[in-house]
């Protein structure tokens, strides 16, 4: 089938359309390339997709999804039957400066996307959310079911947002929609601005990593390989309308439109003092350590219950801390030093 991967210059777009290659199907990646990190990494993905098995079946637009004009003619002349959309402004802290972009990325592009699915007949959407946008919840671990009312980052507000703006359209229009509520991704390939390729950079420098919280700070690491089979199935698997839909006690990641919300994570989180120290084994040198309070628009700990995805689609994460670590370790040294 031809599947639109947006955010295709990305850490896990790049994954994704590398695995829809490999089983055969057509992928047209769309990025606007933006410089929030060195597009540079961006463009060292496209080539590795390019060098890829099945290269020949993927072609790429470079296309900011919140300009519609532009996005409406890609779907008009492509006529894709399922999209995987990833592309959004990322970063929790980011929010605190520079609020305009995620509204353009994740609120303008999101509708965008929405409209071009529901005019253009395609049979799927499955689109990126996060685990930010449980907020302040403590209960662990998060579960689809939870009450997501209290976003503790713009990010995350506008995550959520997405979330009850697919539901509208699967409402409205019959758009079968699935959103991931993605936790702590890492691997090769990965964003320079999140904790794994900052804190390589630095030990491999010898300078010093910053500890928010004074370390006291769990995340569900999650390997993107793991990540990446649980979006390609979760694409494979279309949500129906469910007219037996309990409207009087309803549950928040399912309804009676064709839409559903999954975690996908590993459901193990791991001390960040012990990734840090897995990393430094790794790496062979010490990190130096600046232990800092909170960030603003952070929280303590994340924790996915993955109990739904995994009876959905039956995946379930198989890369280990320990395993992801190396593979992670192993990559970063290559393509930096090169």
């Amino acid at each position: 089938m031809k599947v639109l991967v947006t955010g295709a210059a990305g850490f896990i777009g790049m994954q994704v359309a590398l695995a829809l290659l490999a089983r055969g199907d057509e992928v047209v990646g769309i990025d606007n390339l933006n410089d929030y990190y060195d597009p540079a990494l961006k463009l060292a993905r496209l080539d590795a997709i390019a060098a890829a098995p099945g290269a020949e079946r993927f072609s790429f637009h470079k296309l900011d999804i919140a300009d519609a004009p532009a996005l409406d003619q890609l779907f008009a002349a492509e006529r894709f039957g399922r999209v995987v959309h990833l592309a959004a402004q990322a970063g929790v802290r980011y929010s605190l400066q520079n609020p305009g972009a995620y509204a353009q990325a994740n609120l303008v592009g999101f509708v965008n996307m929405l409209e071009g699915c529901r005019h253009h007949g395609v049979r799927h959407l499955v689109y990126a959310s996060s685990s930010s946008v449980y907020g302040g919840n403590v209960k662990m671990p998060f579960v689809e079911t939870d009450a997501v009312d209290h976003p503790v980052s713009l990010y995350a507000a506008t995550k959520k947002a997405n979330e009850l703006m697919a539901h509208t359209y699967s409402h409205l229009f019959g758009l079968p929609t699935t959103g991931l509520r993605f936790f702590t991704v890492y691997g090769p390939w990965g964003r320079p601005d999140m904790a794994p390729c900052i804190f390589a950079r630095a030990i491999l420098a010898g300078e010093p990593i910053r500890v928010f919280n004074h370390g006291r700070m769990r995340r569900d690491f999650t390997y993107i390989d793991d990540i990446v089979a649980g979006v390609v199935a979760a694409l494979d698997r279309i949500p129906e309308s469910n007219p037996d839909f309990d409207r009087v006690a309803p549950v928040a990641d399912a309804s009676w439109a064709p839409y559903r919300v999954f975690n996908i994570g590993r459901s193990e989180p791991v001390e960040l003092m012990d990734f840090i120290g897995t990393l430094e084994a790794e790496l062979g040198r010490a990190a130096i350590k600046d232990f800092q309070p909170m960030q603003p628009g952070d929280v303590e700990a994340t924790f996915a219950d993955t109990s739904a995805l995994e009876a959905w689609t039956g995946v379930q994460p198989r890369i280990g801390l320990a395993e992801g670590v190396r593979r992670f370790a192993a990559w970063y040294r290559g393509h930096y030093s090169a």
